[in-house]
């Protein structure tokens, strides 16, 4: 990876996260043990990680003219995060999503874009500079898929690599996730991506190397507690998760990409910077919330030496 900022392009969202005992069944109310309103959006999540892990960041997006949009650009702030290209839209409410943490940490989420849905391609054009000038960029599926693929091809024709957190997962054209240089889809993304079932390690090797096969260097396969598989040309590799007491999973895949570019960043090698995401990801489960929950670099590093 070259030297230079990460940018990110993506949500950034206001996240209303609930902890009770189990998921309610259809129709049920139950009761709740905890409530926090807390900074959100896959976007905001992996640059804040990324920020806190040590990197120079800067974020393309949108908020809209309300309280939580304000709120949302002053944490950016406070965590280092250069917003000069995340907009306003007027008339608008900020993305938000209503989180709802089981006991196990297990997590159901219902997000509402809001002003994401209006990040546009005269969005990126002008925020060409942000991406042309980065070490590598950062993008998801939370805002409309003719952005993400503007944001590729800007990227490709200026030889930045790009890496793809494919989630929430929606379909994507084959040519455009052969653009890409990095893909990290999760056991549910990886079986629809590519159409087969994922029961275990050796499911996901198999997953892996085929979606290596169409032309992605790089393929990442996120399991949880059960690691990570790597595909690239060469080999096919499974790194172990580190353990951790679950508390919520929730932003456990933001803190991950967020880790990752940084690592690879630095000019970590591949598995390295793999096993440094693991432990980014590791420590972001074992406290409730999305960007409360991120780490910083000396925790994660304290972590490692343990």
């Amino acid at each position: 990876m070259a030297e230079g900022h990460i940018a990110v392009i993506g949500s950034i969202n206001m996240d209303l996260v609930a902890k009770t005992s189990r998921m309610p069944l259809k129709g049920e109310t139950i009761l709740g043990s905890d409530f926090q309103i807390v900074p959100g959006g896959k976007g905001a999540n992996q640059a804040v990680a990324a920020a806190r892990l040590g990197g120079r960041v800067r974020l393309v997006g949108r908020v809209g003219d309300d309280l939580f949009g304000r709120q949302l650009l002053d944490n950016l702030a406070n965590n280092h995060v250069d917003s000069t290209m995340v907009h306003i839209s007027e008339g608008t409410p900020t993305g938000s999503a209503v989180i709802v943490v089981d006991e196990q940490g297990e997590n159901s989420i219902i997000v509402v874009p809001g002003a994401n849905n209006q990040i546009s391609s005269s969005d990126i054009e002008a925020a060409t500079d942000v991406i042309i000038t980065a070490g590598l960029v950062l993008v998801q599926l939370e805002i409309p898929l003719q952005v993400v693929e503007t944001v590729i091809k800007i990227a490709g024709r200026a030889e930045v690599p790009v890496i793809l957190d494919p989630a929430p997962m929606r379909p994507i054209k084959r040519n455009l996730l052969t653009s890409v240089d990095i893909i990290t889809p999760n056991r549910v993304e990886a079986q629809m991506l590519a159409q087969e079932d994922l029961r275990n390690v050796e499911d996901a090797k198999l997953i892996a190397k085929k979606l290596n096969s169409w032309g992605i260097p790089v393929v990442l396969v996120k399991l949880g507690e059960d690691g990570v598989v790597v595909a690239t040309e060469q080999e096919i590799r499974h790194i172990p998760a580190y353990s951790v007491a679950v508390e919520d999973t929730t932003a456990a895949g933001d803190a991950f990409a967020g880790g990752l570019a940084v690592a690879l960043s630095e000019g970590q090698p591949l598995y390295t910077a793999i096993q440094f995401a693991n432990a980014v990801g590791a420590l972001t489960v074992t406290q409730l919330g999305a960007q409360s929950a991120i780490p910083t670099r000396p925790e994660v590093e304290q972590f490692l030496k343990e």
